[in-house]
């Protein structure tokens, strides 16, 4: 049994999970040329087979009960997604707003609200590298700890 064509090993990757074009191309490269890889995932992106769309779909479902829309967006965009596939992902798969997102994520992170200045700036923080706007922590961490949430 010899080496598994270049489409195989494209098929392989495609059934472990979705991936985006960029991706697809990136595992590629040590197995063929530029041109075959590229005409590959072009006829699998025909075949529906590969979508950028519905992956970066895929990626926001999955992370978006973890994190912001500004980290999802540097996320998809380091995978290669095109600005406006993402935001279309943001818009059809984030229903809920990013301050319930961002309410939940600390309240499931931290049991009570910031004691002093130094907790309020290690919840900030924290609430920052998930991708979670300024203006919007200020917000959230301003208002009143609701223990039920």
């Amino acid at each position: 049994m010899g080496e598994p064509s270049l489409r195989e090993r494209a098929l392989r990757h495609l059934a472990r999970r979705d991936h985006s074009r960029a991706e697809l191309t990136k595992k590629l490269a040590a197995h063929g040329s530029a041109d075959e890889i590229e005409a590959l995932i072009t006829r699998m992106g025909e075949l529906g087979l590969q979508s950028d769309a519905r992956y970066a779909e895929a990626f926001v479902r999955s992370k978006a009960g973890r994190f912001g829309n500004a980290r999802l967006r540097l996320e998809l965009g380091r995978r290669g997604i095109a600005r406006e596939l993402i935001e279309q992902a943001l818009a059809s798969e984030c229903p809920a707003a990013d301050i319930e997102r961002a309410r939940a994520v600390l309240h499931s992170r931290f049991a009570q609200a910031p004691a002093d200045a130094r907790a309020w700036a290690r919840q900030a923080r924290f609430l920052q590298t998930r991708g979670f706007a300024p203006e919007l922590i200020r917000k959230l961490l301003k208002e009143p700890y609701d223990e039920s949430a």
